[in-house]
């Protein structure tokens, strides 16, 4: 009787120690579309955070204890995104790397910046999401009205005198960069031929091919997502028309070489410059590349946006959001992006679009912005 009590106070004690190392985790959330029409980037940001978090770990974690991965699913939904974020706020998780689209993550900021939240996106580019004066609010990526002022100067010098259409889907996202890149386009002196909107999540694009067709135009600006965008260019191409389309970051995934096929070769887009070529991501790059991962797109700048916030946190010695995000507008943080700095509305300082073209094989390589 003795030994079974001897034995029952020694797995009592076992669970005990065992639940207070599980206390002792603190929980991170990565959130964005991990279903939807936009989860491949669902999927490039989840798998970011958890290469980061197993590299911290490894490491030694963040002030002593292990990091764990809440990971939430907004479907790039405004409703849902706000939902994610009030529940990540009540679970009184200090930090989320999220969200992807910017229709997410602005109402998302709001619920976070009342729950006592830190949010990094690594790819919501909407000016709006930092222009609030939200406390709890940063970046690693660029905005859209840099990346619509690169945009327009490619076309300003490689497109002049030729006839130019606009689209735009209606979202945070991409009316805020077809504004974006209209307003430089005027400002450049080139004025569209065509300006005009459909809804995210169309499938029929004839009547505005059409209207492309009848008005010969050169070049086609898509404000939009990756899958519209392929099913513009398919039927463009489907009604023999040879016009360039050009689009931001939201093609920065192989998924548009899937539904476009070889049609996809000429295609323009706008995004930083590779993160996966920079010397300090190289050794992370190999890391992915062992698990069969490509580090595409936002693969990094969620890593980076993770090395950010503990890098942070071991300069204030604490997770407590508010000191987290002083520390983080203080100072400079390495990162596999490169060091990165942030204003007081936590923009980055340094970053720099490019223009990239799409090849006939389903990859795309970087090309000089000005066109020299």
């Amino acid at each position: 009787m003795k030994s079974l009590k001897l034995i029952g106070l020694a797995l009592g004690a076992s669970l005990a120690l065992s639940a207070s190392a599980l206390a002792q985790d603190i929980t991170i959330a990565v959130a964005g579309p991990m279903t939807g029409g936009e989860s491949a980037f669902g999927r490039q940001m989840k798998n970011g955070a958890e290469q980061a978090i197993a590299d911290l770990n490894a490491a030694g974690g963040v002030t002593g204890k292990k990091l764990v991965l809440d990971v939430e699913d907004d479907a790039c939904d405004p409703k849902q995104a706000r939902s994610v974020a009030e529940k990540i706020a009540s679970a009184k998780i200090p930090f989320v790397a999220g969200h992807y689209c910017s229709s997410s993550s602005i109402p998302a900021s709001e619920a976070y910046a009342d729950g006592n939240v830190l949010q990094i996106t690594p790819a919501s580019t909407n000016p709006l999401y930092t222009e609030r004066k939200l406390w709890n609010v940063a970046r690693v990526c660029g905005r859209d009205d840099q990346q619509g002022l690169v945009a327009a100067d490619f076309i300003a010098k490689n497109y002049k005198g030729k006839n130019i259409a606009i689209l735009n889907d209606k979202t945070t996202y991409g009316k805020g960069l077809a504004d974006e890149t209209k307003k430089a386009l005027n400002k450049a002196g080139v004025t569209e031929k065509m300006f005009e909107s459909y809804n995210k999540g169309d499938k029929d694009f004839n009547a505005i091919v059409s209207r492309l067709k009848r008005d010969n135009i050169d070049l086609v600006y898509v404000g939009g997502y990756h899958q519209e965008s392929g099913l513009i260019l398919r039927q463009m191409r489907d009604q023999g028309l040879k016009t360039v389309l050009m689009a931001g970051d939201a093609l920065a995934d192989k998924e548009f070489a899937s539904i476009t096929g070889p049609a996809g070769e000429g295609t323009l887009f706008t995004f930083g410059p590779d993160p996966r070529k920079k010397p300090t991501a190289k050794v992370i790059v190999e890391k992915f590349k062992a698990n069969n991962i490509d580090p595409e797109g936002y693969t990094l700048y969620t890593y980076a946006a993770l090395q950010v916030w503990s890098q942070a946190v071991a300069k204030a010695g604490t997770t407590d959001p508010k000191k987290v995000m002083d520390a983080i507008k203080a100072g400079a943080w390495d990162t596999v992006i490169g060091k990165l700095e942030f204003d007081a509305k936590g923009d980055i300082k340094q970053l720099d679009y490019v223009v990239y073209k799409w090849d006939a094989k389903g990859g795309y390589t970087e090309i000089n912005p000005k066109g020299s």
